[in-house]
């Protein structure tokens, strides 16, 4: 289903309604030895650095048409990064052009965009996970939902967890609040169909309170794209219907947010 568009509202000054889009997304990975589990975390460390992350987030606000007004960013040791960004509807003439010093704190928007990642492994199974999590949250006209795409296609998205909410509420001209000011009935309306065809979704919408959640996960498993360091066809095929079990039942735990018994 495609998105109907609405007739502009004439409003009363500015659009006070609070759009906001966070993901969780999850990259599995199989590494058999405790040094393919630090090289593995090590890579997806260097893959998604502060650096990168600024450039995808940068990408983001041109794609929503706001204008970058500060850019705080951070890598940690021994992993993971953070980048936040502040950002305004449309451009904003006066303001030094962000990304000139290696960290910048100013003052505060009304809208941002953040990301933040976690490597990590398990002790025992071979299973390393990568997570990011990233919010979009504007004010006025500018939609986050216009980035929905680039942003999976971004990561190597295994699965991906998703809240819109539109909070707040606007007038028009003769003062009558509005609570939304687009029409939507779940956030797969807005994602593009050669994604879709890709994922499973599960849609868990509250329209009453414009709060709209959508899981997805492939639904393909090629074991290929999870080993780490060596191939499906180097292994011996017990072995590599168990390494696809302990793949499955992690993303499986993740997907429902819940310990399943192997």
């Amino acid at each position: 289903m495609k998105p109907t568009s609405n007739p502009k509202l004439k409003l009363l000054g500015f659009n006070n309604l609070t759009k906001s889009l966070s993901f969780n997304i999850y990259d599995i990975c199989y590494a058999r030895t405790k040094a393919d589990q630090q090289e593995y975390v090590e890579y997806i460390d260097e893959q998604y650095n502060a650096e990168r992350l600024t450039e995808i987030l940068t990408n983001v606000a041109e794609m929503i048409g706001a204008h970058v007004l500060n850019v705080a960013r951070q890598d940690y040791d021994p992993q993971g990064a953070s980048v936040t960004m502040l950002i305004s509807e449309g451009h904003l003439d006066g303001l030094a052009t962000p990304g000139k010093k290696d960290s910048v704190v100013a003052h505060l928007d009304k809208s941002h965009i953040t990301v933040h990642t976690y490597p990590e492994n398990h002790p025992d199974a071979g299973i390393s996970t990568f997570r990011a999590d990233i919010d979009v949250s504007t004010c006025g006209k500018i939609s986050p939902l216009k980035a929905l795409n680039y942003l999976i296609k971004s990561f190597e998205s295994d699965i991906v967890v998703m809240d819109y909410r539109v909070r707040g509420f606007t007038r028009n001209v003769r003062g009558m609040k509005h609570f939304i000011d687009h029409n939507i009935d779940s956030i797969q309306n807005f994602i593009a169909r050669d994604v879709k065809d890709k994922y499973d979704m599960v849609d868990v919408n509250v329209y009453q309170e414009n709060i709209f959640h959508t899981k997805m996960k492939l639904k393909e498993l090629d074991l290929d794209t999870y080993l780490f360091g060596e191939g499906a066809a180097e292994l011996p095929p017990r072995e590599a219907k168990r390494i696809r079990g302990r793949v499955d039942h992690e993303i499986m735990e993740i997907f429902y947010g819940k310990n399943i018994q192997a």
